[in-house]
């Protein structure tokens, strides 16, 4: 099974959607994150939920 770490974010009600998607795109780009979870709510503001696979490195003994 997967680990995954989460890292959440807050646009507000003004962002438009070009600039949300160039802020996601920035954080799959640079940080490899990916969209877990987008949820629109009821004043327009956006919470967006994003994960990223947790890489552990084997110990050679």
């Amino acid at each position: 099974m997967a680990d995954y770490e989460f890292h959440q974010l807050h646009l507000p009600r003004g962002t438009s959607r070009s600039d949300a998607r160039r802020i996601l795109a920035e954080h799959a780009e640079y940080g490899l994150w990916e969209l877990d979870r987008l949820t629109i709510r009821r004043d327009g503001s956006r919470r967006v939920l994003l994960r990223r696979r947790i890489i552990r490195q084997l110990r050679l003994t």
